[in-house]
């Protein structure tokens, strides 16, 4: 008998579509199957041979099941979850986990009370050109860190369906914000305290929710990481762009077409001036070639499966859980302030 662990997704749009098919070719979970409140939906997946329930009241009551993974739009997480979590099942809730830090405290707390576990599937840990920066950072490649640029763009404006609703929780920091914090909060810098936050939001193309933003934190020793999301951008901006005292790093998503260059001779500050329209910089000329080196950007393979491999461990006692609720609620703590800082025009002081 397999001793995979049984998957049932509730929501079965582009995100359940998504699990379906990492579930399909997995060594530690199977698809039992899954639950839309959509008739068309449901009867697509049948096409597809996928086993449907015709009701969450028979999804709760089947005692088959390891793990109800939620991917269902951002407002139903919270019901969804504690009502699965008060039948005794474990919960995977699709990104962001919630709306509010009030909502989360009530879902960890039917986590708690029901002694089952209860996480949210934070995919973007996985991705190669965070982890070529987070080695950067880590090995000291460039130097002491004084400057982290991280940014997604697209030119489409926000997609035609819920994730434009507010009530449902859509716009930008809830949909890109919540996997770009992630990243810098929660794994890049888990132990840099966070000093203050400044968040401005765009209203381009909607004006319900936010279509961008643009989020300065300051981090203690004088380390500020800049995070931006737009969706109105025909040219794109460096994916990432990160400053040390020795060198910079920038990359894009193909970390192999990544660059670093660093400083080899300090000192050597003689330079050709550049001529521009109105008469010659020497500041802003760029460094001779024997005071600079480029140094071989990380070339990263990663497996975004760990994620469900940490979940089935953490179920038979061998591990621990990977995306913990307190570093749930750092991200939304971070998010609800960013907020507060755009609707008040205000540099925000974070508390930790």
């Amino acid at each position: 008998m397999s001793n995979k662990k049984n998957v049932v997704i509730v929501g079965f749009g582009g995100m359940g579509h998504w699990h379906a098919g990492e579930i399909a070719g997995s060594d530690v979970v199977n698809l039992l199957g899954i639950y839309d409140i959509k008739q068309s939906v449901i009867d697509d997946a049948k096409k597809e041979g996928i086993y449907t329930y015709s009701s969450f009241e028979e999804v709760l009551a089947d005692k088959r099941i390891d793990v109800i993974l939620i991917a269902t739009e951002n407002d139903f997480h919270k019901p969804l979850a504690i009502e699965a979590m008060n039948h005794g099942h474990n919960v995977i809730t699709e990104k962001p986990v919630t709306l509010s830090s009030e909502d989360l405290k009530e879902m960890i707390e039917a986590s708690k009370r029901n002694n089952v576990l209860f996480t949210t599937h934070q995919n973007r840990r996985w991705d190669e050109d965070f982890l070529a920066v987070k080695q950067i950072y880590d090995e000291g490649t460039i130097g002491p860190i004084f400057n982290i640029e991280s940014r997604v763009h697209g030119s489409r404006g926000i997609p035609g369906d819920w994730r434009g609703m507010k009530k449902h929780g859509g716009g930008m920091m809830l949909d890109w914000g919540v996997h770009l914090l992630d990243q810098i909060v929660n794994v890049l810098l888990p132990d840099r305290k966070i000093l203050s936050i400044y968040a401005t939001m765009d209203h381009v193309t909607n004006y319900e929710v936010d279509d961008g933003f643009r989020l300065t934190m300051m981090f203690e020793g004088d380390l500020r990481v800049y995070v931006e999301v737009g969706t109105s951008n025909f040219i794109d901006l460096p994916r990432w762009y990160v400053q040390g005292e020795d060198g910079t790093a920038r990359s894009g998503w193909d970390i192999s077409r990544g660059r670093i260059t660093c400083c080899t001779n300090w000192e050597a500050k003689d330079a050709v001036p550049i001529r521009t329209a109105a008469g010659l910089t020497k500041t802003m000329a760029p460094r001779t070639d024997d005071t600079i080196k480029d140094v071989d950007y990380p070339q990263l393979e990663a497996d975004v499966h760990d994620f469900y491999r940490n979940i089935c461990a953490t179920l038979d006692g061998k591990a621990t859980q990977l995306v913990t609720h307190e570093q749930l609620a750092k991200v939304m703590k971070v998010m609800e302030t960013a907020f507060e800082s755009d609707r008040l025009g205000q540099v925000l002081p974070f508390e930790n």
